[in-house]
């Protein structure tokens, strides 16, 4: 006679949970995006798109939905930042007003557009000069 004996076995279950920040729909550009520099910020804005689209510090940025994303390259590549660029506190809310208005602070202002690639040039010079003084670009 033979005797059966039932043991159970321990099973291993794994669970996995990905959460995915979407990205931002695309931009649609005809051309570069030409540039203004807001006075007194360092901070440069595309006012002829509909949405907010900044160049800082070498990177492209732009709010979505609440979140914040940047890239190297206008067209592409956005990836999510965690948080509100450092930048952003000196973006006055009414900045397209003012831009439309040509006014600053109440002064009159008389804003020129930055191609894009004189924005790359003058980026470029910057890294350069940072890196002469031994700031924080050059050490990357």
């Amino acid at each position: 006679m033979a005797l059966a004996i039932s043991v159970p076995i321990p099973t291993m279950a794994q669970v996995s949970v990905q959460v995915g920040i979407p990205l931002p729909p695309p931009i649609a550009f005809s051309a570069p995006p030409e540039t203004v520099l807001l006075p007194g910020t360092g901070v440069y804005v595309a006012p002829g798109l509909a949405v907010d689209l900044f160049f800082f510090g070498g990177w492209w940025w732009r709010p979505w939905e609440g979140r914040w994303y940047r890239s190297q390259n206008y067209r592409s590549g956005w990836g999510y930042y965690n948080g509100v660029p450092s930048f952003y506190g000196r973006v006055p809310s009414g900045w397209r007003d003012d831009y439309r208005n040509n006014r600053w602070n109440g002064r009159p202002w008389n804003h020129q557009r930055v191609p894009h690639a004189q924005l790359q040039q003058i980026h470029q010079r910057n890294v350069r000069e940072e890196y002469r003084r031994g700031g924080s670009e050059g050490r990357r």
